[in-house]
């Protein structure tokens, strides 16, 4: 890579890397120290590409991507994470609810499968429409349909205190109905 070259890559990383993050700990379940490896390793290989990268910030997401399915195939399972019950939030302060429900979201995640988080983060965090999911994962648009809603289904089931999280108790249906249709607990 020639100077003019690493400048443009330094520069993209200073004022990228902590969306990118953002992204790669969703990704990774919550765990941080895994997304930062995620990131690092995700940028080294878009580094020797550099120069032919006309859209660097989707290139990489979409190396993010495709980077932690791999590393789910490659160890042939999933990770669990056991928790104890948690904690009696008559006791929390200001600010404490929130925290609690990170947590949980964060437990939660990290019970789905690298594919299923993909696909939730791609979707919901990214609101990126159903094809543009396909487009990145490599995948048919069913597929991102069908994954989608087995994730979210299991996040109800695994963490049911998320229901409280926001106003919105109606969940869009397939980019073609756009009808709403109440969701359930």
């Amino acid at each position: 890579m020639d100077a003019e070259g690493q400048e443009s890559f330094r520069e993209f990383v200073a004022g990228r890397s902590l969306a990118l993050l953002k992204t790669a700990v969703l990704l990774s379940g919550g765990d941080k120290h895994a997304a930062e490896d995620l990131l690092q390793n995700a940028l080294a290989k878009v580094a020797g590409r550099w120069h032919r990268i006309h859209e660097p910030e989707a290139y990489v997401r979409q190396v993010l991507y495709r980077q932690q399915i791999g590393q789910w195939r490659l160890k042939g399972g999933r990770r669990e994470v056991s928790v104890a019950e948690p904690p009696d939030t008559g006791a929390l302060g200001d600010g404490a609810a929130a925290a609690e429900l990170r947590l949980v979201m964060r437990a939660a995640l990290a019970r789905l499968t690298a594919r299923q988080r993909a696909v939730l983060v791609l979707r919901y965090f990214e609101d990126l429409p159903e094809a543009e999911v396909a487009r990145v994962l490599d995948c048919p648009i069913g597929t991102v349909r069908s994954t989608s809603h087995r994730a979210l289904a299991r996040l109800r089931a695994l963490a049911p205190e998320l229901a409280s999280l926001g106003p919105a108790e109606t969940e869009r249906r397939p980019s073609h109905d756009y009808s709403p249709v109440k969701v359930r607990p």
